[in-house]
């Protein structure tokens, strides 16, 4: 079947509100490499957006699957459990930077722990208020929407949100961290009062929003303010865990702790597994049956997190993600010597990105687009983000073998010259 039959077929079989990137259908891949319907190769840098930080098809992760396929696919944890479960959360509460004994409680995806993260930071605090940021991400299900804080096309057209969600500026080049703190103060004194708040949430590197690097300090304001208003902090590490920004999760690289954590995307190298992992007592606020899916936990998924777990550990993919992400950013300040539209380069470890602006220094989103369509016609798949979409980010396998990693960067620098 050709690609152009293929997408014949999709735009009379699914909505339009399913919008796809690529017009070309995979059929095979491998670790960081795509093939598509008609034999063609693509390096792939979008890595299932950050869900590949092992790669596909990960030998470890393939093998645990299969392994798992012989035994059974499905109990529903809350009704027949299993130990691959209680041994995965095992192993996320050791790791995880959560100050004390910790908890886990897997679902399905980042949406839903997302969605659970927050039912839970309410149920223990007997609270309803949860304060998100500008650019931020956390998922297209309604609440998701609502914390989201990006309006198109995520909430274009679908009606009110839910109440007492609100947003304060997250720092960047025209906000500092003590603006966004007395931003956030002054929603205290005009929308809600703090000991209504039972969250603050917030990616510790924004993913969808552009790349943008929580400073230090910030992370330092929101631990005192939480500390101060009995407020929980939530980090989102949907797309920053795993490895990606050079430690297992991107709160590892500040010296406060959450109250919470979501997890998801790589945790599964493929298979749909997400996770809310905190404090004990924060975790047991709600009551049993409180908490839990059909799918969540899946024993399949459960299998290849820890597969997934194992890999990152044995092939040192935090430390890979470092120098990587340091070659990547080493290669992009050359180019930018040599192209007056790259206005920054930014990331942490592997989770990097660069920002493109017109002649004005105004966003430039089509820019983006033309530097996306002259990657791919040589085989290297690139994905955009940010408020004003004028951003690339790369989210390549971790595992991508030096010579390809090269071989992308080569084509990379050659679409942004253009």
């Amino acid at each position: 079947m050709k690609n152009q039959e293929l997408n014949t077929r999709r735009a009379q079989a699914t909505p339009r509100g399913v919008g796809v990137m690529c017009d070309f259908y995979a059929v095979r891949a491998e670790n960081a490499t795509l093939w598509d319907a008609e034999g063609r190769e693509y390096i792939d840098f979008a890595g299932g957006i950050a869900v590949l930080n092992t790669g596909h098809l990960h030998p470890k992760v393939q093998a645990a699957v299969a392994a798992q396929l012989q035994q059974f696919t499905h109990t529903a944890y809350q009704i027949v459990p299993y130990e691959g479960y209680v041994a995965l959360a095992e192993r996320i509460n050791a790791l995880a930077p959560i100050d004390g004994p910790a908890k886990t409680a897997f679902f399905t995806t980042g949406a839903e722990a997302v969605e659970n993260a927050v039912k839970i930071a309410r149920s223990y605090t007997g609270r309803s208020g949860v304060i998100a940021f500008g650019g931020a991400f956390h998922g297209r299900t309604l609440l998701g929407m609502a914390l989201t804080g990006k309006v198109a096309p995520y909430k274009l057209s679908f009606g009110p949100m839910p109440a007492e969600i609100f947003h304060a500026p997250f720092p960047g080049a025209d906000v500092t961290v003590a603006e966004s703190i007395k931003a956030l103060e002054m929603l205290f004194k005009t929308d809600i009062d703090p000991k209504r708040v039972a969250a603050i949430i917030l990616e510790p590197v924004q993913g969808e929003g552009g790349f943008n690097v929580a400073p230090p300090e910030l992370m330092r304001e929101l631990r005192r303010v939480c500390d101060e208003h009995g407020i929980l902090l939530i980090a989102d590490e949907v797309q920053t865990g795993f490895a990606r920004t050079g430690k297992l999760f991107a709160m590892q690289h500040h010296d406060v702790k959450p109250d919470l954590m979501t997890i998801a995307k790589s945790l599964g190298g493929g298979m749909p597994i997400s996770g809310v992992v905190g404090r004990a007592e924060v975790m047991d606020g709600p009551a049993p049956g409180g908490l839990g899916g059909t799918y969540a936990g899946n024993a399949l998924s459960v299998a290849a997190a820890l597969a997934v777990l194992d890999v990152i550990e044995e092939e040192k993919l935090c430390e890979r993600s470092a120098r990587l992400g340091e070659q990547l950013m080493g290669r992009l300040d050359s180019v930018r010597k040599e192209v007056p539209g790259i206005a920054d380069v930014r990331g942490l470890g592997s989770m990097v990105a660069v920002e493109l602006v017109d002649a004005d220094g105004k966003p430039d989103a089509e820019a983006v687009k033309r530097v996306q369509a002259r990657a791919m016609q040589q085989g290297l798949i690139l994905l955009s983000c940010g408020v004003y979409g004028n951003v690339l980010r790369f989210l390549y396998p971790l595992t991508i073998p030096d010579a390809q990693f090269a071989r992308a960067l080569d084509i990379l620098a050659d679409a942004l010259k253009g």
